[in-house]
């Protein structure tokens, strides 16, 4: 193994480090933040346009941000300031005024949408050295062990005293972890475009138009996803499984995420883009097994539910470096976070109103979205075929 391969490797693991702590404490602190909304005093309708607006920051932002980490080139800048705003989930345990932990809420959504772009780029230079789908994926496996041990610390943590202050106060130790972390990558690696070839340094600073085309089926193939909070609203409307099991089935989701991130990533590598097609397929079979009334069909479309979020998550996030210039690589990322954000929101108020109708729209709904993002993959592949021609 070459030097700068194994440097790679070091800094993929380090910040793999970095995203499971702010997985921890980000993903720890979403799960009880509804809740303490409620104890400080604040109605169903403020959580939810606290709940609405934070998601809506944490991906509209990422357009601004993107373009900007690629015209000032401060992809570390950004990587910190994203991450040091992480320091407002343990300030939650300082306020008692809903209003106050509402905009902290919000301000740890705004920290998201500044790192993103800047630190998915930053991960796309380095990764060239050992597989962009195998560097993706073994960063994801890192980052969903912390979204599996954050809820799960608040779990433990209330298992003996319903603290919410404490569960934030507590918070303090994997923020600090973190920006330490975080400086040692910077150490490391702080040139890291220095990782990838010249040749994507020099390419055009234009978006092409496989990016484009990509974009629009990752919009399809996204809205046709069905999100598990409506799949945990219909396990709990029909009594499917017991309350203790709906966020039990949600973490074996995180752990098939976690296992399949790596082994995808590896695929991508060998394979390319054809791996992507499993999207399209996996996600309109989701809604027919966990909209089932038996729990083991429904846990198997749970299980196939995390598979399809290990590709979005690795090879979808991977594709993107390999579609864009160095250039346009924040920017790329910008775009496709929003229209990833954006097509989530449209795909979950979409299958909620017809959850309410039909039960067996959804089912539709799912088939007609997945049955466009396949057309436009076999598009995307042949117009990729003839431009190698």
């Amino acid at each position: 193994m070459t030097d700068i391969k194994k440097r790679a490797y070091q800094f993929i693991i380090i910040f793999g480090i970095i995203s499971l702590l702010g997985d921890i404490i980000y993903e720890g602190a979403r799960s009880v933040n509804a809740q303490y909304l409620k104890e400080l005093g604040a109605n169903a309708l403020w959580v939810g346009i606290v709940a609405g607006l934070g998601e809506f920051v944490g991906y509209a932002i990422r357009l601004v941000s993107g373009y900007l980490s690629d015209k000032t080139r401060a992809y570390w800048v950004f990587t910190f300031i994203g991450y040091g705003l992480l320091i407002t989930v343990p300030l939650l345990a300082l306020t008692g005024v809903w209003q106050v932990a509402a905009l902290l809420m919000i301000g740890e959504r705004l920290g998201k949408a500044l790192r993103s772009p800047a630190k998915d780029t930053i991960l796309s230079q380095v990764t060239t050295q050992v597989g962009r789908g195998l560097g993706f994926g073994l960063h994801e496996a890192m980052d969903q062990i912390g979204a599996i041990a954050g809820p799960l610390m608040f779990t433990f943590i209330f298992a003996y005293v319903v603290d919410y202050n404490l569960g934030y106060t507590i918070m303090w130790i994997p923020f600090i972890l973190l920006m330490g972390v975080l400086i040692i990558a910077k150490m490391l690696v702080p040139h890291p475009e220095q990782f990838e070839s010249t040749s994507h340094n020099n390419s055009s600073d234009a978006l092409t138009p496989t990016f484009w085309l990509y974009n629009a089926f990752s919009a399809f193939a996204i809205i046709g996803f069905a999100s598990f909070p409506i799949i945990a609203f219909h396990l709990k409307s029909h009594n499917i499984v017991s309350d203790m099991t709906i966020p039990l089935l949600y973490a074996v989701a995180m752990g098939v995420d976690a296992v399949f991130a790596i082994i995808i990533g590896k695929l991508y590598d060998k394979k390319g883009l054809l791996v992507l097609l499993v999207i399209p397929i996996a996600s309109a079979i989701v809604p027919v097994m966990a909209f089932s009334f038996h729990w083991v069909t429904v846990t198997i479309g749970i299980i196939l539910w995390g598979l399809v979020m290990a590709v979005h998550e690795t090879i979808m996030r991977a594709a993107i470096a390999d579609l864009t210039s160095l250039k346009k690589r924040g920017t790329g990322y910008g775009i496709f976070n929003t229209t990833y954000g954006l097509c989530m929101f449209i795909g979950a108020v979409s299958m909620g109103w017809l959850y309410e109708i039909d039960l067996r729209y959804i089912m539709v709904f799912s088939l007609l979205n997945e049955l466009i993002a396949l057309v436009l993959f076999v598009y995307i592949v042949k117009f990729i075929r003839s431009k190698k021609q």
